[in-house]
């Protein structure tokens, strides 16, 4: 070699050289498989990797463009898919309010339905009840307060409990019986030495008074109206009827 090639070799830089010394080795392994292959050999060995190959790294460095342009699409993915979640959420509780709200308005208004109905049903049954109060009261006749009166007030009362009597009937018994004195009393027969004796417009003992007497009408042998219509429901069930009566009974 001469001094010319000596020198430019020896002014290679480092760089150069390693490019030679790859060359070199590239060289090297190209034949040594083009030898393998060619030689006719039985057995055929897998090419292997290059071992003088540089490995190329690759380093992330934040402060590049393309470092700060995938920062900022993770962050605008990341506040894209939060801001979807809350949005998802605030539906979710919004639409379970409105739920909330709509079966609370339900539930009020089924009440004041109720409430409703039971003050028109209660309504109803009071008008119901004045109404068949002014009703009876408009079928109850006026009875003058004298035997005439009582006579055909007792009448009325039995032609409710089906007591048969007429008006024939009970006055012509009331004047044996009586004369028409609701307070006539019996003091001498054998009604009175037993203590019992016979009282009011048909003479009526007390124990047969407790037993015929006839609910609605007052508790007191001497009331006209409640003496006839219990000495009537007696006449009734002993004789059928006081018309049949035509003396002491």
């Amino acid at each position: 070699m001469s001094a010319n090639n000596l020198g430019h070799s020896r002014g290679l830089k480092k760089t150069h050289k390693a490019a030679i010394a790859g060359v070199a080795t590239l060289s090297a392994a190209a034949l040594g498989l083009s030898l393998l292959q060619g030689g006719g050999g039985s057995t055929e060995t897998e090419p292997q990797a290059l071992a003088n190959t540089q490995q190329v790294a690759w380093s992330y460095d934040a402060s590049s463009p393309q470092a700060k342009a995938l920062a900022a699409s993770l962050d605008q993915q990341s506040s894209a898919f939060t801001l979807k979640a809350k949005q998802e959420a605030d539906l979710k509780a919004k639409a379970a309010a409105q739920a909330a709200a709509k079966a609370k308005a339900d539930a009020a208004a089924k009440a004041k339905a109720a409430a409703a109905a039971k003050a028109k049903a209660e309504a109803k049954k009071r008008a119901a009840a004045k109404a068949a109060a002014s009703r009876s009261a408009a079928r109850t006749p006026v009875f003058a307060n004298n035997l005439d009166g009582w006579i055909r007030e007792a009448l009325f009362i039995m032609d409710k409990h089906n007591i048969p009597g007429t008006y024939n009937g009970i006055y012509k018994n009331v004047m044996r019986e009586s004369s028409g004195n609701p307070y006539a009393i019996n003091n001498w027969d054998i009604n009175a030495i037993n203590g019992v004796p016979s009282k009011g417009l048909l003479q009526v003992i007390y124990p047969t008074f407790k037993t015929y007497h006839i609910p609605g009408t007052k508790f007191d042998q001497y009331d006209p109206v409640a003496n006839i219509v219990a000495a009537c429901n007696y006449a009734a069930d002993r004789y059928g009827t006081i018309d049949n009566v035509n003396s002491a009974y």
